[in-house]
C-alpha cells in the first residue's frame, strides 16, 4: 500500500528500543592495555588496571551537549549506587582536535568525578574497528561495559538515564 518509501517513512516514526547490553561479549581486546592519561590528575592508567571491576566506558567530546547530559546521568548512577568501589567509569574523548587541557576544563566545569582521558589514536581506531564507527560519534552516547573478566559488552546507542544505567550495570556488579 505504501511502497518502499512509505514503509521507510513509517519505520522512522517508531520509538527506539530501550537501551540494553548486547548479550555476547567480545574477548578482552588489546586496547584495554593502552596507556591513558587522566585529564585531571595527570596519572597514567590503562583500563586493564581495573581488572576484576566493572568498567563503564563512554565515548564523548567536550562540544557535545548530549555528552554533558549523559555525564550527569553517570554521576547520578554513582550517587544512586553509593559510589561502589567495584564500578569504575571512564569517559574517553574521541575528538582528535581536543586535548587534555580542554578536557580538564570541561571536567572541572561540570564537576564530574570519574576518570576522563583523551583517547589515543590507537584506542579510537580500535573502538571504531572492533565495535562500530559510531563509537566515534559522541552525540549517539556510545557506551561499553567491561565485565570483571575483561569481556567487552556493547550497549545500545542513545541517552541513558540513571535507571537505565543502573539496570545495565547491575547484572555485572552482582557476585
Amino acid at each position: 500500500m505504501f511502497g518502499a518509501v512509505g514503509a521507510l517513512a513509517l519505520s522512522g516514526c517508531q520509538a527506539p528500543p530501550s537501551p540494553e547490553v548486547f548479550t555476547s561479549p567480545t574477548p578482552t581486546p588489546d586496547w584495554l592495555s593502552i596507556e591513558l592519561v587522566d585529564a585531571v590528575s595527570d596519572e597514567t592508567f590503562a583500563l586493564s588496571d581495573f581488572a576484576g571491576q566493572v568498567i563503564l566506558v563512554e565515548t564523548m567530546a567536550t562540544w557535545c551537549p548530549t555528552c554533558i547530559r549523559q555525564g550527569q546521568e553517570i554521576q547520578g548512577l554513582h550517587a544512586l549506587l553509593g559510589d561502589p568501589a567495584d564500578l569504575v567509569s571512564v569517559s574517553l574523548d574521541v575528538d582528535l582536535n581536543e586535548d587534555q587541557i580542554l578536557l580538564r576544563d570541561y571536567v572541572e566545569e561540570f564537576g564530574f568525578e570519574w576518570r576522563f582521558a583523551v583517547a589515543p589514536l590507537a584506542v579510537a581506531r580500535a573502538l571504531g574497528n572492533l565495535y562500530s564507527a559510531q563509537y566515534l560519534n559522541p552525540p549517539l552516547s556510545p557506551m561499553l561495559i567491561v565485565d570483571r573478566e575483561g569481556g567487552v559488552h556493547q550497549v545500545d546507542y542513545g541517552l541513558k538515564d540513571v535507571e537505565i544505567l543502573r539496570a545495565l550495570v547491575k547484572p555485572y556488579l552482582e557476585p
